[in-house]
This record gives C-alpha cells, structure tokens and sequence, in this order.
C-alpha cells in the first residue's frame, strides 16, 4: 500500500507546524526519517522563514537609505544563521513533530539508526 501524502495546503499547514490528520501518519514518519530527511527538514525551514524574509527586504528597502544589494546580503545572512541553529537542533525538532502526531519520543531517532544502518554493521549480523 502506498503512503499517502498531503496535498499542498495540508503540507504547508505542516511545514508551519500545524497536525496533519491520522492519516498521514506514515507520511510524517517517512517524512522525518527518509535517506532525505535533513533535506526536506532544510526545505520546511527556508519555506517557514520565506515570508519574514519578504516582510524584512520590504520594510528595509521603503523605510531605510540601505542599499538593496545590503540588504539581500543582511537577509541571507539571517537565513544561513537560522539554517545553522535550526538544522543543529534537527534530531530534537523532528522528534517533537512525531510526538505531536502520536508517535512516542524516539521514534525518529531509532527509525533512521535502523533504515539506513550499514550492512554489516549489526551485533548480529553474520
């Protein structure tokens, strides 16, 4: 069976933090622990922090002498850092996603050691 997933405005919703319906549970744990999930993690934050960006380049640009070169610079400045300090707390912030949609803590952590875990590499493994 394939895993169902969001349509666009459930997705934003979720991006923004907001609780996907039951279900697209295995879509959220897919999600948060697919060989891609720091990209689709980078994605959702450069989607949540987009609007502050443009809200941030028009207010700089009507209401200061800045020239606008600096204040794409300043603006992109402001996003590699809240990359950085988002993307350093990724394990945790995925985690509390998963709880919100009823998994229990750890979830993520243990789903992606096991996915994408080198064969070989096992106690057990002969």
């Amino acid at each position: 069976m394939a895993i169902q997933r969001p349509n666009p405005f459930q997705w934003l919703r979720y991006t923004f933090g907001g609780r996907l319906p039951d279900r697209y549970r295995d879509w959220v744990l897919h999600d948060v622990t697919s060989r891609n999930w720091l990209w689709r993690f980078v994605l959702r934050i450069v989607v949540e922090a987009s609007p502050w960006l443009v809200v941030g380049f028009v207010v700089l640009t009507l209401f200061t002498p800045l020239p606008v070169g600096l204040v794409i610079a300043a603006l992109g400045l402001a996003l590699v850092l809240s990359l950085y300090f988002t993307v350093t707390s990724a394990d945790e912030l995925t985690e509390a996603r998963l709880v919100k949609h009823g998994f229990e803590a750890g979830t993520g952590k243990a789903t992606r050691k096991a996915r994408h875990r080198p064969p070989g590499s096992g106690v057990f493994d002969t």
